[in-house]
């Protein structure tokens, strides 16, 4: 399994010299699995500079796309790539979405964003086809060889965590979650989403001091992150969901302070997640 960032952070996408190390574009991960399609999380941003990435060897060969896309949440942050995915112009590509069920349909729902006067063309207008298939909150799926388990996790609005399972290594997304006040209770899907984990990649969008005044805003510290990962035996954290207000030095800052939480247990790595880094967890 090979996970490779497009896009890690949060809320809205930022550019300039303050973000050029960590990325400015929202959350998009590729994972790949030996033998199977590509599958997508999150068609955030950095879905724009994935499709590039996909379309080149497609191109050479001629041949549509053909993936899987899991999507967490509606939030805006979230799908904005979606219209900007170049592979969606060949008239027989496919991409199967799953994501969470919403009232009206998951597919009509994204079509009332893809649209005018919002959007130029209608996302029917689209070339490619989305397929899309609606999760429950507690569903457990297969997507080729890869077992997806699909739980509810706290934020604001209907939000999935996922956890992937190939080749014998597990990877749990979880990239917008609301940490309760007290940053000490974790809700038993968080958990078991991310039970002995190979990688889990976690919303780490505040600071401590940062969570006092937002701390109903739907996200988490870096440190409950760690507490997160520490409890669930994971062997590895990427912290996620950067804030766009927080530049390269500052996620660095968290990102230290977040090792030294970790300290005291040795068998869990940290970093911070990086646009254009590829993590290879293998196969068992």
């Amino acid at each position: 399994m090979r996970i490779t960032y497009f896009g890690v952070r949060g809320s809205c996408p930022c550019s300039s010299d303050r973000y050029r190390r960590y990325g400015g574009n929202t959350s998009c991960v590729l994972v790949e699995v030996a033998g199977e399609l590509p599958l997508i999380i999150d068609l955030g941003t950095g879905l724009r500079a994935l499709g590039d990435r996909l379309q080149e060897p497609l191109s050479a060969a001629g041949a549509p796309l053909r993936a899987n896309a899991l999507l967490s949440h509606l939030h805006y942050d979230h799908v904005l790539g979606l219209p900007f995915f170049s592979p969606m112009r060949h008239p027989d590509a496919v991409v199967e979405v799953y994501g969470p069920a919403q009232e009206g349909g998951l597919g009509e729902t994204l079509a009332s964003m893809v649209r005018p006067p919002f959007f130029p063309v209608h996302m029917a207008q689209f070339q490619g086809t989305f397929r899309f298939h609606e999760l429950g909150e507690t569903d457990d799926i297969a997507i080729g060889a890869v077992k997806v388990k699909v739980r509810s996790i706290p934020h604001i609005g209907r939000t999935l965590g996922f956890r992937l399972e190939a080749g014998g290594r597990v990877l749990a997304y979880l990239s917008d979650h609301q940490a309760p006040v007290d940053l000490r209770a974790i809700e038993p899907s968080v958990l078991e989403l991310c039970d002995g984990a190979d990688l889990v990649l976690h919303d780490a969008q505040y600071t401590e001091d940062e969570f006092v005044a937002l701390a109903d805003w739907g996200h988490s510290t870096a440190n409950y992150a760690v507490q997160v990962a520490r409890e669930s035996g994971a062997k590895r954290l990427a912290l996620y969901h950067h804030d766009p207000a927080h530049s390269d030095d500052e996620v660095d800052r968290m990102l230290r302070e977040a090792r030294e939480l970790a300290a005291d247990a040795p068998a869990l790595e940290v970093d911070a997640a990086t646009e254009g880094v590829s993590v290879d967890l293998g196969e068992l």
